[in-house]
């Protein structure tokens, strides 16, 4: 039985696969043709970093890292989309500079 699934399996695959002919399954490499015979070589662009970078003179800042207080108004940021989702609205107290009252 096994070997009836074997060769079944291995019929199927010879109809999904493309043959093994075909000149870009070639051995052999193709000549080059006239054209691009005479094309000339084209020289790499010169480098554009010379010096050294100098790890003392820098800085290292990590971008990523929040402040205190930027972590806090994300914390409520977050806090607020978490309570919104059943329903409860911590929106802003100030909208463009006007007192918000709570909803009647």
């Amino acid at each position: 039985m096994l070997d009836l699934t074997v060769r079944l399996l291995a019929w199927v695959l010879t109809l999904c696969m493309p043959s093994p002919r075909g000149r870009h399954r070639a051995a052999t490499v193709p000549a080059q043709n006239s054209v691009t015979a005479h094309v000339p070589k084209i020289a790499p662009p010169p480098c554009r970093f010379t010096e050294r970078l100098d790890g003392e003179t820098s800085r290292l800042v990590r971008p990523y890292l929040l402040t205190p207080e930027e972590r806090r108004r994300q914390r409520e940021r977050r806090r607020a989309l978490c309570l919104a989702t059943v329903g409860i609205d911590t929106g802003p107290r100030h909208i463009h500079g006007v007192r918000v009252g709570a909803a009647r």
